[in-house]
């Protein structure tokens, strides 16, 4: 596996694992299953981790603890806080006062068994607290050994900017891929301009890229994506004529049309680090072998013409309002 650097300092493989999916969102998940897949990782090349508190809630950093246990020094573990959720699932709003952040830290380390978080996010910017306050607050556990970088999720470029100024931001983690191209609008020059790394979160379309769907009925009762615009109705329909775009370099290679959305990603940058998620060992095979996957300069042309910025149908959320804050 290549390695890539996020700002200056902290080296990670070229592709991560999301881990968001073995524990919450996207229908049922097995633990042992889940182990596999995240030890298969970390056997072949793959050490950046990415989970979160708000998965579960709480229980997939249990589990990314349980899979990691003698191993912690082989991998780059990066977990946020911010998105509030009670025991039970409830979205309880967005927290990013200074007291919350040490809190949410101190049992994200407890639930990782772990003594430090080698990157920590805040998951949604809280627009009720100064964006100052909360990356000082940030600053303190860095200072106190309990975190070595600090990240930011979905933030403006305006927002980037200000908490910059307060303490290095070494990387910013929002959506990007083929069918989200909306950090192309600005935020991957600014996060260029200050040398933060950029982590893109559902390289694939959360799936959908990958045309293992072929209607909205194909997706599993109880899966959080049924309920999202770019999945339901003629949204559906017309994205799949984006997926057939990436289907055409995918039979002209002979690898697999999530391959190809994968390539893309990487083809954008050497600062640019995806983490598709997976809880399947067949998946996860096919997102390393992507890494090797040589996008011509024709291919890129192509996509980019067959798939352009906003040409997507339907919003990434219901409810836009947290992202890009």
């Amino acid at each position: 596996m290549k390695m890539r650097m996020l700002g200056d300092d902290l080296k990670v493989s070229a592709i991560g694992l999301g881990c968001m999916g073995m524990s919450d969102f996207y229908g049922t998940a097995d633990e042992k299953d889940a182990i596999e897949v995240i030890h298969y990782a970390l056997d072949h090349g793959i050490n950046f981790l990415d989970t979160a508190d708000a998965y579960g809630p709480f229980t997939n950093e249990k589990l990314v603890g349980k899979a990691i246990k003698g191993r912690r020094d082989k991998v780059v573990l990066a977990t946020k806080f911010g998105n509030v959720r009670s025991p039970d699932g409830k979205w309880l709003g967005i927290n990013g006062s200074p007291e919350y952040v040490k809190k949410a830290c101190e049992a994200s380390l407890k639930r990782l068994g772990t003594d430090h978080i080698d990157l920590y996010y805040q998951h949604r910017v809280d627009l009720s607290v100064p964006i100052e306050d909360t990356i000082g607050a940030m600053a303190e556990l860095v200072k106190a050994g309990k975190v070595r970088y600090i990240g930011m999720s979905e933030a403006a470029a305006s927002t980037i900017r200000r908490a910059h100024k307060v303490h290095k931001i070494t990387a910013l983690q929002t959506e990007y891929s083929l069918w989200t191209r909306d950090p192309e609008n600005g935020i991957l020059d600014t996060v260029r301009d200050l040398g933060i790394g950029f982590v893109a979160y559902s390289p694939l379309g959360r799936g959908f890229l990958t045309g293992r769907w072929q209607t909205p009925e194909d997706i599993p009762e109880g899966d959080w994506r049924r309920k999202q615009p770019r999945f339901q109705g003629a949204n559906f329909y017309k994205n799949l004529e984006l997926v057939d775009k990436v289907r055409q370099v995918a039979c002209d290679k002979d690898v697999e049309p999530g391959q190809i959305a994968l390539a893309w990603v990487l083809a954008q940058g050497d600062d640019i680090v995806p983490i598709p998620g997976t809880k399947h060992l067949k998946y996860l095979k096919q997102n390393i072998a992507a890494a090797d996957i040589d996008l011509t300069e024709n291919d890129l042309n192509f996509l980019d013409t067959a798939i352009p910025r906003g040409s997507t149908a339907g919003d990434r959320y219901p409810d836009m309002s947290t992202v890009n804050r």
